[in-house]
């Protein structure tokens, strides 16, 4: 069972969540509220505030079946509620609260009593923990183990997680979209999850026209939007891929709008890929000097990079994405059930931008990958469905701090981190007339520019080598061709992040520290290209 929510994503029934003394019910509660939108009830919290007496005094002087009848009347006035509400260790464990659980969301924070006891520590306030902490804490949990696994509907391991990846994992398993605000000159959301594609009506409101830009692959999911939306629809099917972005299609999507009379007040929705939300977005860019765009990224790629930031462009024969403008979002919509329609390949070449949110920014992504790289190739798991939504939180977090990429100064790196193995990555996918897949080449440049930082003294060789171990468990390239160098370096001298005829990168200082080498000597990048090709 499932967290009842409305199209905002807002829960319209509660969420309960139950487990012992030490499991982190009332902080993970509070995190869950403030992701979820709504309140936080603590039965404690209310019990006291309800009384004007303490737990522990409740318990002194009335004695704990006193306790229990208060206890379950707040417990069954709250489950009225569309919060997320904290029960006491020992409440499921009355009778009426457990009938008052009955067709509830209930997930239970499994804890050890070690850990349990270690959290607690010698925590008075709990009256039935008084003494010798882990003795009462073990004998609570066997006693109450059965209850708690006969009422869960979702269960939580929390013993090796911190309260923000229980919070994840709470939300991946009620199967309730991640909502990443992305804090541009107009804020809007990331919604990440299964089913969130219905959300598009609400988004889209009383938009007089829409155009729906989508590759071939795409286009009964297409039509489903297009019914979805009130307003009148322009379906545009694309070339597939990265034939989308050049300036014909362009100008030919121009040509459809105008002859559908679009105006300023309407909208542009791109469905698909990574190519197809770059270019949908410049066609909103560009069009009447500006109209609103709505992301509907496809694939794990598109969901990670180029739905959020509000970068958009073509390709042209001399480089990649050399044309194009800033141009944000109304929102982005990241359903993970269209995951499922994915090629192995394709699932492989996404990866590698979420592996790179892991090495610039946060390694947990690394971790959940290395722990069960089977789980992190599977179209729309839990552990799939968590390192992307990190990965989202990563760029929005990067974005938000600088939507122009021009803060990167001395060791502050801004959104040019994001580019981590991209400049060696666009000038293979050049060289290859893009029939490699981006996340393919990117894999590559990122070997190459941690062997480029190792030879700089930034990182050892331990580094360089998880690059390689992690990339190639997930299926992708490691290496290129050892005599294409000469050509490569050329093309990398166009890159964006150039200044004049000084090349920069994105290397690595150290896990998760990312800074700008620029001024590089060239017999270092050659030897660095070099032993990139070695393996």
């Amino acid at each position: 069972m499932s967290a009842a929510r409305t199209d905002t994503g807002r829960l319209t029934r509660p969420l309960v969540l139950i487990g012992a003394p030490g499991a982190g019910k009332s902080t993970v509660g509070r995190l869950l509220a403030d992701r979820l939108g709504c309140d936080f009830l603590d039965v404690d919290d209310v019990i006291e505030e309800r009384t004007g007496r303490t737990v522990r005094d409740i318990f002194a002087y009335d004695g704990e079946a006193a306790f229990r009848t208060i206890e379950s009347a707040v417990t069954l006035d709250l489950l009225d509620r569309p919060a997320v509400i904290s029960l006491g260790g020992g409440a499921p464990m009355t009778p009426a609260v457990q009938q008052g659980l009955a067709g509830h969301t209930v997930v239970w924070l499994e804890v050890a009593a070690g850990r349990a006891a270690d959290r607690v520590g010698l925590n008075v306030a709990r009256p039935l923990l008084l003494g010798n902490v882990r003795g009462q804490l073990r004998a609570l949990l066997e006693q109450r183990l059965p209850t708690y696994a006969a009422l869960a509907t979702h269960r939580v391991t929390t013993d090796e997680l911190t309260p923000d990846e229980v919070t994840e994992a709470v939300l991946a398993a009620v199967g309730h979209p991640a909502a990443i605000e992305v804090h541009a000159d107009d804020p809007y959301v990331v919604q990440v999850g299964p089913g969130v594609l219905d959300r598009v009506a609400s988004l889209v409101g009383d938009t007089r026209r829409v155009a729906i830009l989508h590759p071939a692959v795409l286009r009964d999911v297409a039509g489903r939007v297009a019914a979805a939306v009130a307003g009148e629809t322009l379906l545009i099917e694309l070339p597939d891929g990265e034939q989308a972005k050049t300036a014909t299609v362009l100008a030919d999507c121009w040509d459809r709008l105008a002859a559908a009379g679009f105006t300023r007040s309407d909208l542009v929705i791109g469905l698909g890929g990574g190519a197809t939300t770059d270019l949908a977005g410049f066609v909103a860019a560009s069009w009447l000097r500006g109209v609103r765009f709505l992301t509907l990224p496809s694939t794990v790629l598109a969901m990670v990079d180029a739905a959020v930031g509000g970068k958009t462009g073509i390709n042209i024969a001399a480089g990649k994405n050399l044309v194009g403008a800033f141009h944000e979002p109304i929102g982005v919509l990241c359903d993970t059930d269209l995951l499922r329609t994915l090629d192995p390949r394709e699932l492989r070449s996404g990866m590698a931008e979420v592996v790179k949110c892991g090495f610039i920014a946060d390694p947990r992504i690394l971790s959940l990958a290395e722990a069960d790289v089977t789980a992190a190739l599977a179209p729309a798991s839990a552990v799939q469905t968590e390192t992307i939504r990190r990965g989202i939180a990563v760029k929005a977090r990067v974005v938000s701090d600088d939507l122009r990429e021009r803060t990167s100064v001395g060791d502050h790196i801004g959104r040019e981190q994001l580019n981590y193995g991209h400049t060696l990555a666009h000038a293979i996918e050049q060289r290859e007339h893009f029939r490699w897949r981006h996340g393919e080449a990117i894999s590559v440049g990122m070997v190459f520019v941690a062997e480029v930082a190792r030879r700089l003294g930034l990182i050892d060789e331990a580094l360089v080598e998880r690059h390689r171990t992690i990339l190639t468990a997930l299926g992708l390239p490691t290496g290129y061709q050892p005599d294409a160098w000469p050509e490569l370096r050329a093309t990398m001298a166009l890159d964006k992040k150039a200044r004049g005829d000084t090349l920069r990168l994105v290397v690595l200082r150290g896990l998760a520290d990312p800074v700008i080498a620029e001024g590089i000597d060239e017999d270092l990048l050659t030897e660095a290209y070099a032993a990139t090709c070695r393996r």
